[in-house]
């Protein structure tokens, strides 16, 4: 980073702003440590009053919204209710910082206010992965990819939900200061430079809501899931052609019978390597996948991970 000025981050504060995004992005950049004498960063809380409510208190804001305008990193935390109204003034504000050469990153939620500045259009965005459908048809002008932690378009970044905010943090820290002043700086937040994988491995992969006349099919098919099952098995027990069978998946639930087993079979998968410590040759049989190298094809090209890495994450037992 330059030290002929000092690099202003303005962190915007609203009604129903999601305080942990807020103040988790006021402790990253405010605690990154340079040599004696050198001040990587100016963090500045801005709000269009002084006064912002939160779901849970309020908060006394001590900068208006011109000190965002002159920043050079500007940070749109999350939004408790993403369908709230936001105040023209606030998106005119953002727009006018992006305009003056800012770089403008979103948290979690916040990527619905960044995509009303109009800012995302055409570019590839994310958000948390309970939002990212909503993100998808709000604002049909923006890619929305619901499986990375965050997204770098250069000056327009968008991050995952939560902890993912601490990511994109971190990585706009390593493109300012370097590789050893993010290092530092993830380690005094107790975390890793960088995670591995993207946010598709938190996914709940619930099974999908159907209609009555597909769902005893679904319960079959979960019930046999370390079986070989095929389309014309599947068909035969619902009593209908191959061809109509995948015609009513693609209507009803938006995939094909085939690809809806594959996505049960990772989601059992999931389950085991959860609460057990059953060997993975064990599971790959378990949910009908012929063998350990085809689990691990298929669970990291949907999960993103491999289920080795997913147990270390989410096995408390293991």
């Amino acid at each position: 980073m330059k030290q002929s000025a000092v690099h202003r981050v303005a962190i915007l504060a609203f009604d129903g702003v999601v305080p942990f995004d807020l103040t988790m992005a006021c402790e990253m950049f405010g605690r990154v440590h340079l040599p004696p004498g050198k001040i990587p960063y100016e963090v500045l809380v801005c709000a269009q009053s002084n006064r912002i409510r939160t779901k849970l208190f309020d908060m006394r804001i001590p900068w208006s919204l011109s000190h965002a305008v002159n920043a050079q990193t500007v940070i749109i935390p999350g939004l408790d209710d993403v369908l709230s109204p936001i105040s023209n003034t606030l998106l005119e504000a953002i727009r006018a910082a992006e305009k003056n050469g800012a770089r403008i990153a979103s948290l979690c939620s916040g990527a619905f206010i960044l995509a009303r500045t109009g800012l995302l259009d055409g570019l590839r965005a994310t958000t948390h992965w309970r939002g990212v459908q909503l993100l998808a048809d709000l604002f049909p002008q923006v890619t929305v990819d619901p499986n990375v932690l965050f997204v770098d378009n250069g000056r327009i970044l968008t991050s995952a939900g939560a902890c993912a905010g601490m990511d994109l943090c971190l990585h706009m820290i390593r493109q300012d200061c370097g590789n050893a002043v993010a290092a530092d700086t993830a380690r005094c937040a107790v975390m890793p430079l960088a995670r591995e994988g993207g946010q598709a491995q938190f996914i709940a992969y619930d099974p999908p809501g159907a209609p009555s006349n597909l769902s005893p099919l679904l319960q079959w098919i979960e019930e046999r899931l370390d079986q070989e099952l095929t389309l014309k098995d599947m068909a035969g027990q619902a009593a209908m052609s191959s061809r109509t069978l995948s015609r009513r998946f693609q209507e009803q639930l938006n995939t094909s019978p085939l690809k809806w087993l594959l996505r049960a079979r990772v989601r059992r998968a999931q389950t085991l390597l959860e609460t057990t410590n059953l060997p993975i040759e064990h599971i790959a049989s378990a949910v009908g996948f012929g063998s350990p190298t085809s689990l691990r094809e298929h669970f990291s090209r949907i999960v993103g991970v491999s289920p080795t890495a997913y147990r270390r994450s989410f096995n408390p037992v293991r």
